[in-house]
């Protein structure tokens, strides 16, 4: 009997992880960085190197950009990893998996030292270019995702390598691999790649000038709120003194503070990133699919110099949320609303902002503490399935009593609508109170199937306090 026991829940096991196996795979991703155009650059390499256990990294191509058109620095790169060598082994003592500096020395290429479609055609090949072939013909089904921080003409070429070289449904199958995310347009291969390849996965805000992307919002002072966490005092303290040989490499803000962070923050698994899907939010902004036209830029071109040309299909780009805070109250509840409700394209990102400088600032404090001196994310745990089918109007409830934080800190809750990703866009009721570890709600009445996205913030009281979340869509059928 026991050996019987024993296969069935071996059994259970492997089925288990076969289910959810897509959901804990780590993201493969290849950066591509125009290093030395701008501080920030090393800045976003530092804390993506922070993540390294959980975003599969694949390969770091140094590029040129409208800012760097005729180098490239492959060596910054590397000054960067020799950094994160010496604090990789501290960092193992929190999390498994991370990956030692020779590994990512050997992922280190170089694109061409030629600006935008002047790199691309015959001839042009590199070892860039190459390894994102190598890397896309691989045996691995996992999506391939591009994180552009400056110019993609290394994309470009090996795309066009890949269309003249292989046969029609084999470069169908590679390209349609391909998930890329750039930081707006920093040479004139983006659009040509758009134009080109009409069904490649992009995500991209081609806005009249950088201030109105969705990306800015990492480093935009918002007005009525408290913007500390890009603050160059909080930088200075959290960051980049007392943190150790990753904290000493971390350049002091130029230009804004990492501005390519966003490219990747969506691949980071917190419980409420969903790669795949730019509609439904997360810590890299929410973008929708669609051709825009943006009118201000029929003449003339970007903020960044590239000229301005029309899209002519959908792209995943800028939209809006709605968005209210919750803030702390002195007495009684300990949350509020906010007195002044956003709107904007920017609002999709800078909701979260708070919450990832604060993750940085805790991994950062990995490279040099012990475990017991540092502190770990939460744990958030549902008593019931992330997916919740009710009849209009009928209430239901929502708990996460079995929540835990691995340093044994208090938790707080938070149950909040996310009225734009769902089908169903106006406010139902939810709670009060917001902040228990379980709350009451009533489905909208309706007359045709609609989802809800309700999400739950689960954050200790460490320091810095940590944030993870998770996702319950309900679907509500009509009676």
């Amino acid at each position: 009997m026991r050996l019987v026991y024993f296969l069935l829940m071996l059994t259970f096991t492997f089925s288990s992880q076969a289910l959810h196996g897509k959901e804990s795979q780590e993201h493969r991703v290849i950066i591509l960085t125009d290093i030395e155009a701008d501080p920030d650059d090393t800045q976003s390499l530092i804390r993506l190197f922070l993540y390294a256990n959980q975003i599969d990294i694949k390969g770091l191509i140094a590029t040129t950009s409208c800012w760097h058109k005729a180098e490239v620095n492959p060596n910054s790169i590397m000054k960067v990893i020799k950094a994160y060598g010496k604090v990789q082994p501290n960092l193992t003592k929190h999390e498994n998996g991370f990956p030692k500096a020779k590994t990512l020395l050997q992922l280190v290429k170089s694109g061409l030292p030629k600006y935008g479609m002047l790199g691309v055609g015959d001839g042009n090949d590199s070892e860039g270019s190459n390894w994102i072939i190598k890397e896309l013909e691989k045996n691995d089904d996992r999506p391939l995702w591009i994180s552009v921080w400056g110019g993609v003409n290394t994309l470009a070429q090996a795309l066009r390598t890949i269309e003249s070289t292989r046969d029609k449904e084999e470069a169908k199958r590679l390209i349609a691999k391909l998930r890329v995310y750039t930081i707006s347009d920093q040479d004139d291969s983006g659009i040509w790649i758009r134009n080109k390849f009409p069904d490649l996965f992009y995500i991209v805000s081609p806005s009249d000038h950088y201030g109105s992307a969705t990306w800015i919002a990492i480093n935009s002072v918002i007005d009525n709120i408290d913007n500390k966490t890009i603050s160059n005092a909080w930088l200075a303290q959290n960051i980049q003194q007392g943190h150790g040989p990753l904290g000493a490499a971390y350049p002091d803000v130029a230009w804004g503070v990492e501005g390519d962070t966003p490219a990747f923050l969506s691949l980071i698994p917190n419980g409420l990133n969903v790669a795949e899907n730019p509609a439904w939010g997360g810590w890299g902004g929410r973008y929708a699919l669609y051709k825009p036209d943006f009118i201000e830029n029929k003449e003339g071109s970007s903020g960044s110099g590239v000229p301005y040309e029309p899209e002519t299909r959908a792209i995943w780009t800028d939209t809006e949320d709605s968005y209210t805070p919750y803030i702390p109250k002195q007495f009684g509840r300990t949350v509020k609303s906010h007195e002044t409700a956003f709107k904007s394209n920017k609002a999709t990102l800078w909701r979260w902002r708070d919450d990832f400088q604060n993750d940085f600032a805790a991994r950062i404090d990995w490279s040099t503490q012990p475990y017991k001196k540092a502190n770990h994310p939460p744990v958030p745990m549902l008593d019931h399935s992330e997916r919740i089918t009710v009849k209009s109007a009928e209430g239901f409830q929502l708990s996460a009593s079995t929540s835990y934080d691995p340093d044994g800190d208090n938790l707080s809750f938070l149950w909040f609508q996310y009225p734009e990703v769902g089908s169903y866009k106006q406010a139902i009721k939810l709670g009060p109170p917001e902040n228990a570890h379980a709350i009451y709600g009533t489905a909208p009445e309706v007359e045709k199937e609609e989802t809800i996205h309700i999400i739950l913030r689960v954050t200790d009281k460490g320091k810095p306090q940590l944030s993870r979340y998770k996702r319950i869509i309900l679907t509500v059928e009509p009676k």
